[in-house]
Formats: structure tokens, C-alpha cells, sequence
């Protein structure tokens, strides 16, 4: 593999209703077999759609292409041997047995954002998280992961240094 393989979004079709089952069935092979380098990201899209019962409106998710997942991977015969032989998918979207990558512009409707972050920080540098769960607290970060625009930096908890992952969007540099 002379030049630096890149990351594509490809559909893969379940049967109706095991979605969630094959997601979680390969982001269970993905960390068993260390593929975290290869397959990216898992996704079902999901919608907010407001439904009536009972005379009353409910807000509800709901899935957007029910009998298809969605997976950002770089495409070999590895992970394509896991995702086709995951229990629940019937294939690739595709002709034959060649899938086919969603393209740019078939990304952007489903709220996926290919362009690349550009970040003032780097492994080993002092972050402050300034969003969510781990807000004003301080770490070091250890790992970044662009494809999935996050950083695992060590907090103290409980006295310990404890690894937890969190997105770029949530850190900003000390």
C-alpha cells in the first residue's frame, strides 16, 4: 500500500430492524480484532419526528434509512471480510461485490462533515474540557484520533489518572 489509504462512508444493508444489533455487532469485532484504525465510525442516522397519539403530539427518533448502516472505514479486504460477515448485514450497497463510497455531497444532507478540523493542539499538550460531562476540568492529552475528532486525555479521578475520550469541539488549549 504505496500511498496513505483514506477513510470513506459506505451503506451496508441489514434486515429491517437489526440496525442497532449489527452496529453494536461490529463495534465489537472492531475493538476484538484492533481495528480501530480501519473502521472509523459506525452510524444508524436517526430523525426527531413528532408523532400523534392518543391526541397528544410525542417528539420520537426515528431511523432515517431503515435496513441500512452506515460505517466509515478504509476499504480492504480485512474490513470488508468483518462488515460483510457480521451477522444481520446482507451486503454492501454497491454493483456486485464492489461497494461504493457515499459521496460528498451524498454525505451532507445525513449532517456528516468530511472536511477536516484544523486544531492548535498536539499530544502532550494542557487542555481545559470547557463542554459537557468533564467541563473545567484540566488534562494532558495523550491520543487524538482525527477521524473521529477526539482526544483521550488523563483526569484525576478519585485520586487516579483515569483516560477519558473527548471532541475536539469540547477542549481548548491552556
Amino acid at each position: 500500500m504505496a500511498e496513505a489509504e483514506k477513510a470513506n462512508w459506505y451503506v451496508v444493508h441489514t434486515y429491517s430492524g437489526y440496525e442497532n444489533k449489527v452496529k453494536a455487532n461490529i463495534e465489537k469485532t472492531i475493538e476484538n480484532r484492533h481495528l480501530e484504525e480501519q473502521i472509523l465510525e459506525v452510524r444508524v442516522p436517526m430523525q426527531d419526528v413528532v408523532e400523534l397519539k392518543n391526541g397528544a403530539k410525542k417528539q420520537v427518533q426515528k431511523k432515517m434509512f431503515p435496513g441500512y448502516v452506515l460505517i466509515n472505514m478504509i476499504m480492504n479486504d480485512d474490513t470488508w471480510y468483518v462488515v460483510r460477515n457480521t451477522r444481520g448485514v446482507t451486503g454492501f450497497v454497491g454493483p456486485g461485490s464492489k461497494p461504493v463510497p457515499l459521496t460528498e455531497a451524498e454525505m451532507r444532507p445525513l449532517g456528516i462533515k468530511v472536511e477536516d478540523v484544523v486544531v492548535d493542539f498536539a499530544e502532550g499538550d494542557t487542555v481545559a474540557v470547557i463542554a459537557g460531562v468533564w467541563k473545567d476540568t484540566v488534562g494532558v492529552i495523550q491520543t487524538m484520533n482525527y477521524g473521529k475528532q477526539i482526544v483521550t486525555i488523563n483526569v484525576d479521578l478519585f485520586g487516579r489518572e483515569t483516560p477519558v475520550e473527548i471532541s475536539f469541539t469540547e477542549i481548548k488549549k491552556m
